[in-house]
């Protein structure tokens, strides 16, 4: 007969060895990580904007085929909401603290702290205010491959917020561009990628000026209220607030915010420092100049040095860099110019000093040589730190001006997407800044009303930039996506770079294309008896 005592000492014997060799089944475990899609992605988008003459257009896509896998997507419409009115965050259990209990709360100079996607591969959301009953939803898509478009004339178009599941959510993304046609409205093609919730966001090439009208857009896609700070960053460090109090945001509402009521000083560059104190929102600036038209802002995905500023079209006219360090040390970086054969320093700005905490704005116009490019600042003498930097970039034909903005990017390590492409105005501009060359495959969609999707692959050489068009755009119906691959070398950086040419005003807007985080780590597990004996 076995004896309990028996059974003891054989389940102690069967712990101890599952003990002994548990850490290095979880070191081995670690080391043989996979690759997985991600199961789950949210997206927000920011009102367009208040003008009678705009005219919004959607475009919505996941990379991949069709196949035999299943999912969903969508956006649902989120309620304005006015700081001040009708709200009390008081008499809302979420406004101080409850919120996204899941969100990460870190509000570190990179601003990618929502790392969205779990070790399963789903992406935490929370309790997601913009989901709503499938039939009511904006875009709905249920293939991947496919683009879904939509388009709000006039100034109704609302903030959006909505996910997508399953086989739509590796690299889904939605572009929103509003073209405005009327001067009086701020006209000018402004364009963004609507972009994953996040706990905190750092911008470069915000103004205050007198010439220019800056609102940050806030938007809150869960259940529960937040409490968003802004701190603005000048040439003389930060500025002082007008007052220091936060900004709610309501679960489900976004929240525009004007600059200039933020702070009495009147700068024409800014640095700009997003941050919730619980849960996750989207953040973007609308920039509208009244010369230079109007275009999205979006925030820096990639501070740490070498940093990389791709898009600067061939014929752009002029460019300004503004960036500066939010760390505590200086930070002196060297600049270059990635272009088609090469990248040089540009003549008379072979360096720029960046004061901890200020902002500093640089012409660089010696840059435009006619040639399609990207920026490189480069830190020198082992200075370590962030660099939030972003571009001001304009077109002028005939006297009239155009500007878009070029934020520093994070690199595609595997994948990225750009929607909401015409045929004929389009372009990728692709740069490889590392000492290695990059091989890349580049999909074109099909469009939303015709076509044939197909795939082209090519080098981009070391230090250089290469201006790409598909040549299988003409044959194209409607909006279309374009899909960049990593498949090996080197680093890659890229941005697309739309353009319209409207009533003799030379349009254009820039949208930096870093990895869609489309697939996550998830380490291989195995049983382990050791808690027996634990």
């Amino acid at each position: 007969m076995i004896t309990l005592a028996a059974v003891a000492v054989a389940l102690a014997a069967v712990a101890g060895a599952a003990t002994l060799g548990g850490d290095a089944g979880a070191a081995a475990s670690a080391a043989d990580a996979e690759r997985a899609p991600v199961e789950r992605s949210t997206l927000v988008c920011p009102q367009p904007g208040t003008a009678e003459s705009a005219a919004t257009r959607y475009t919505a896509f996941t990379p991949g085929g069709a196949g035999d896998a299943e999912g969903a997507s969508g956006l649902s419409p989120l309620t304005e909401h006015t700081p001040g009115a009708g709200f009390d965050p008081d008499e809302d259990s979420d406004a101080d603290g409850g919120g996204d209990e899941d969100a990460d709360e870190d509000s570190d100079a990179d601003g990618d702290t929502g790392e969205d996607e779990d070790a399963d591969g789903d992406e935490e959301s929370g309790d997601d205010a913009s989901e709503t009953d499938a039939d009511d939803r904006l875009l709905a898509g249920d293939l991947p491959g496919v683009p879904v478009t939509d388009t709000v004339d006039g100034p109704d178009a609302p903030a959006l917020a909505g996910t997508a599941d399953g086989a739509l959510a590796p690299g889904w993304t939605v572009q929103q561009t509003t073209l405005v046609r009327d001067a009086a409205d701020g006209r000018g093609l402004l364009g963004t990628a609507c972009q994953r919730p996040d706990t905190a966001f750092w911008f470069a090439g915000a103004s205050s000026a007198e010439d220019r009208a800056d609102y940050v857009h806030l938007t809150n896609p869960d259940d529960g209220a937040t409490v968003v700070d802004i701190d603005l960053f000048g040439p003389e460090g930060r500025l002082a607030p007008i007052v220091e109090e936060g900004i709610t945001v309501p679960g489900g509402t976004t929240v525009r915010v004007r600059l200039t009521t933020l702070t009495e000083a009147t700068e024409d560059a800014l640095g700009v420092h997003v941050v919730a104190r619980t849960g996750r929102i989207g953040a973007q600036i609308q920039a509208v100049d009244t010369a230079e038209g109007a275009d999205w802002l979006a925030p820096v995905t990639a501070p740490d040095g070498p940093v990389v500023l791709p898009g600067i079209p061939a014929d752009a006219e002029s460019v300004r860099l503004v960036a500066f360090t939010p760390g505590e040390s200086d930070i002196t970086a060297r600049i270059g110019f990635a272009g088609p054969t090469s990248t040089i320093t540009p003549a008379d700005n072979e360096t720029v000093h960046l004061r901890a905490g200020m902002v500093e704005s640089v012409a660089l116009d010696t840059v435009v040589q006619g040639e399609a490019g990207s920026l490189v600042l480069t830190p020198e003498g082992g200075t370590t730190g962030p660099i939030v930097a972003a571009l001001l970039v304009t077109r002028e034909e005939d006297g009239e001006r155009e500007f878009a903005f070029l934020p520093a990017t994070a690199p595609i390590t595997e994948q990225s997407t750009a929607a909401g492409n015409v045929p004929g105005n389009a372009e990728l501009i692709l740069t490889a800044a590392g000492e290695d060359d990059a091989e890349v495959e580049i999909t074109t969609s099909a469009g939303d009303e015709g076509g044939e999707a197909t795939t082209d692959t090519l080098t981009v050489p070391a230090g250089t930039t290469v201006a790409w068009a598909p040549e299988s755009a003409e044959d194209i119906e409607g909006r279309y996506a374009l899909t960049v691959r990593r498949t090996g070398g080197g680093m890659l950086h890229a941005a697309r770079v739309l353009t319209e040419d409207r009533d003799d005003v030379p349009m254009f807007t820039v949208q930096t294309l870093p990895d869609d985080l489309s697939s996550v780590s998830v380490p291989r597990t195995s049983p382990d008896l050791g808690v027996l004996g634990r």
